[in-house]
């Protein structure tokens, strides 16, 4: 009986995918994937997320050679802890970076958010303070990371429930400093804009107006669920379990009317609905991709 050794992805040359413009995409879930390969390839892409996919091999991954084949992919990773105070795990990093060899995604992403603690590893992307501390950690994981993926990552914003008192500088201002520094790219998650806005009470509008739009190389877009907090206020939860909503979608066309088109994600991660819902999302990002023009970053302000 022999034993399958996994390749040495370490050897593996890393190079950029082509890129996709201006189009949009879903998060790719297996149980689409009949429908997916039964319908003729469309314009599109599908992210995945970069854990879902670290073993050597099995179904996950002929299930991912067969998306591949036919659309582009977008690796999104979620436990890699660039906002932690300790060192990266270097096995995750050399998994990830497998990954990215294997697969060569149009687009490789993380968050700016940390998720470890020790030994303790959350199920959650935690918020960190803004300060010229942390700003260093942040930049130098991201170097680790771009450096062994020999190409830029993108950052995305998160999404908070809470605020540090010890923060020193805005979140937009940090996520610009990052970029400038490490040359990284941004993920704007407009969902994620919405919803710190609301639970801390500030003007997403006047929050996009002052991120650095021109290094944004994608956009999410994701549903969220409502609850109410100990003191009765309206508190708003990401958690990518139904439809974009009405509020977000106008966001959204500011954003592209601005920045012009980038590639955008319907994330949906649970409650999965059926492949023809989750396309009609996408759908109708795309058309707003295709109607919506760069009108420029100044004198097309909206009331807050």
């Amino acid at each position: 009986m022999t034993t399958a050794i996994a390749p040495d992805m370490s050897a593996v040359p890393l190079r950029y995918s082509a890129p996709i413009g201006g189009v949009a995409g879903t998060s790719f879930k297996p149980e689409h994937l009949q429908a997916i390969l039964g319908a003729k390839p469309q314009r599109g892409f599908f992210e995945v997320h970069a854990e879902n996919y670290m073993g050597a091999g099995g179904p996950p991954h002929r299930a991912l050679e067969a998306i591949r084949r036919d659309h582009p992919l977008s690796l999104h990773g979620v436990c890699m802890s660039i906002g932690g105070p300790q060192p990266l795990d270097k096995a995750h990093l050399a998994r990830f970076r497998g990954l990215v060899a294997r697969y060569q995604p149009a687009l490789v992403s993380e968050h700016l958010a940390w998720s470890t603690h020790e030994t303790s590893f959350f199920n959650d992307l935690l918020p960190l303070p803004y300060t010229a501390a942390t700003l260093r950690n942040v930049c130098d994981h991201i170097d680790q990371v771009q450096d062994a993926i020999r190409r830029p990552l993108l950052l995305e914003n998160p999404s908070t429930y809470v605020a540090f008192r010890l923060s020193s500088m805005s979140e937009t201002d940090s996520i610009r400093t990052v970029a400038e520094r490490t040359g990284c790219g941004l993920l704007l998650d407009i969902n994620n804009v919405f919803v710190s806005a609301t639970n801390h009470g500030f003007s997403a509008l006047d929050y996009l107006a002052d991120f650095p739009l021109p290094r944004v190389e994608e956009i999410h877009l994701a549903g969220h669920a409502k609850q109410v907090d100990d003191e009765g206020d309206l508190l708003l939860i990401d958690s990518h379990d139904g439809p974009v909503a009405d509020a977000v979608w106008k966001l959204y066309e500011i954003v592209v009317r601005r920045r012009g088109g980038v590639p955008t994600l319907i994330e949906w991660d649970s409650k999965i609905p059926d492949w023809a819902v989750l396309r009609a999302e996408a759908a109708a990002a795309q058309a707003i991709l295709d109607r919506c023009r760069p009108v420029g970053l100044t004198g097309d302000r909206h009331a807050a």
